[in-house]
């Protein structure tokens, strides 16, 4: 059998997918998202532009990644000045990164208008740009901006821009589809013509989805000879997006087409967890996944009742073209809730839980998670809230302490000084073993009033929750209105730097937030390993 070819996945979520409208990663969103996509066998993770913002600077004062290539992205040397006196290349290469995208015109028209610089100007600073990043023991790419319309305008300088690059030592060579308007068929003619002057083994493909066809944009370049593919999870980025590298991955390991041909360095046993990474990625985002995106959608396995389900219950083959299990998504049929079982089975095994698909308990347990999934609770981002949910069905969760009322106040009010303010106070009552302990604080809102007063005294378990950080906090509406019912998300980290997503749903949004706290501060204490009173 002959070998195949190594397939390099770049991911741009954090920089081209920040350009989307209405996405704002703050510091602790980017290092998640960097984790994930690290453990997940993504080669390539480019964090943003350092430099350019102070967020952007902070991410990049240290290495965020493990095995992936941690990747600055920044622009090449501007005309009429050297590359030690140009602050966007001198930023890039003091970034903990392993590896330099720079962004490089390569169609004459921009060169010009964009740039106001001469063509050999431009391509002087392409050489100049790597061969400074090359010194300074990076690895190199450059992002050939506009290159599928520079090369249908003047396809003799969109390939001395590609050539620049590679001879000066530049690892990889991107191809952009900036506009996002080239179809799949000029993608891959135009990419065999480049292949012919760039070696294919240096060539990657960034796509943009502006006619819905990043991804087969992305299929076409590579069939024509690039090995590494860019792109963004669930296809974010501005405009109409990138390239959907939650599609690609699943493409590229499940079409014989390309399976056979190809492999990435995403381990097979994690393809079952993209249907997860791409929902808790929507909800990190606090939006609401695509029901209806391929693979990993929530109706990319459901059929109604009538002839298809029928079919379906009697070879799943009839109406899917893969198994929704290998991607980590179920099969939704309303005459059976086998799926159900089978796909809770996999979480529980991957919490570490094992139990068997006939103990009653796990019957029990699928009713109560489908009926809170009615109710607005959604689990693909909030895995410790559904371990906490799983281990309580199943007996498993000691009672380290009750939480038996709690008092939430908000005054708005004028201060001595004549400034309007708002105060924030909570009281808790909490049975601790046989004591009962009542705490209070102060908070920025009603929300962190209630934290500081639930985790001020929880006797013996204090020195175990003392590392216990809340880092984030999103809010969702789930019906409308001042009376909605709606879904809280909090994330939480410990001193290790061990994360944890926890969930709450109520009608009253400070009582949706003492769930999520409550569960967080549990999980918590059960990793520990601790044991109740």
């Amino acid at each position: 059998m002959t070998a195949r070819a190594r397939v390099h996945l770049f991911d741009t979520t954090l920089r081209d997918g920040a350009q989307t409208s209405g996405v704002d990663f703050g510091l602790e969103d980017k290092i998640v998202v960097a984790k994930w996509l690290d453990d997940f066998g993504i080669d390539y993770v480019e964090g943003g532009y350092p430099g350019a913002n102070p967020l952007d600077t902070a991410f990049f004062a240290e290495k965020r990644t493990k095995r992936a290539r941690f990747t600055a992205f920044g622009m090449t040397r501007r005309a009429g000045v050297s590359v030690s006196n140009d602050p966007g290349v001198v930023a890039l290469l003091e970034a903990k990164a392993d590896a330099i995208c720079f962004v490089a015109k390569s169609w004459d028209y921009h060169v010009h208008v964009a740039l106001g610089t001469t063509l050999e100007e431009n391509l002087e600073g392409i050489r100049q740009s790597v061969a400074a990043a090359r010194a300074r023991g990076r690895e190199v790419m450059v992002d050939c901006e506009h290159f599928f319309d520079g090369f249908k305008a003047n396809p003799a300088y969109a390939l001395a821009c590609a050539r620049a690059a590679h001879e000066a030592g530049a690892r990889w060579v991107v191809l952009c589809d900036t506009n996002g308007g080239t179809l799949p068929h000029e993608v891959e003619r135009i990419v065999g013509q480049v292949a012919r002057a760039v070696p294919g083994d240096s060539l990657g493909i960034h796509a943009h989805d502006d006619t819905g066809q990043a991804v087969a944009n992305s299929l076409a370049a590579l069939r024509a000879g690039v090995r590494q593919i860019q792109g963004t999870l669930n296809g974010i980025g501005e405009r109409c997006g990138n390239a959907n590298l939650v599609t690609l991955i699943a493409t590229l390991a499940l079409k014989p087409e390309f399976a056979e041909r190809y492999e990435t360095g995403v381990p097979e046993g994690k393809l079952r967890e993209l249907t997860h990474l791409s929902r808790a990625f929507d909800e990190l985002l606090n939006r609401a996944p695509n029901r209806h995106a391929p693979y990993v959608g929530a109706s990319a396995f459901a059929t109604k009742a009538g002839i298809h389900a029928s079919a379906l219950v009697k070879d799943p083959k009839t109406y899917e073209h893969v198994e929704p299990e290998v991607v980590g998504n179920r099969r939704r049929v309303l005459v059976s809730d086998q799926a159900g079982k089978s796909n809770l089975l996999a979480e529980l095994a991957r919490f570490g839980l094992e139990v068997d698909r006939n103990d009653p308990k796990l019957d029990r347990l699928l009713a109560e998670v489908k009926d809170r999934e009615a109710r607005g609770f959604a689990y693909e981002a909030a895995d410790a809230s559904l371990e906490l949910l799983a281990r309580r069905t199943l007996g498993a969760v000691p009672n380290f302490f009750e939480v038996q009322s709690f008092r939430v106040m908000v005054e708005r009010r004028y201060n001595a000084i004549g400034e309007l303010v708002t105060v924030s106070e909570a009281t808790v009552k909490v049975k601790v073993g046989d004591q009962i302990v009542f705490s209070a604080a102060e908070g920025n809102g009603p929300v962190n009033a209630l934290d500081g007063a639930l985790r001020k005294d929880l006797g013996q378990y204090q020195p175990l929750i003392a590392d216990l950080e809340l880092v984030d906090f999103k809010v969702r509406i789930l019906n409308g209105g001042t009376g909605a019912t709606t879904r809280v998300l909090i994330e939480s980290k410990d001193g290790e730097d061990n994360r944890w997503f926890t969930i709450g749903v109520s009608e009253n949004i400070i009582d949706a937030s003492f769930q999520a706290l409550m569960d967080s501060i549990v999980y918590k204490l059960v990793r520990s390993g601790t044991r109740s009173a």
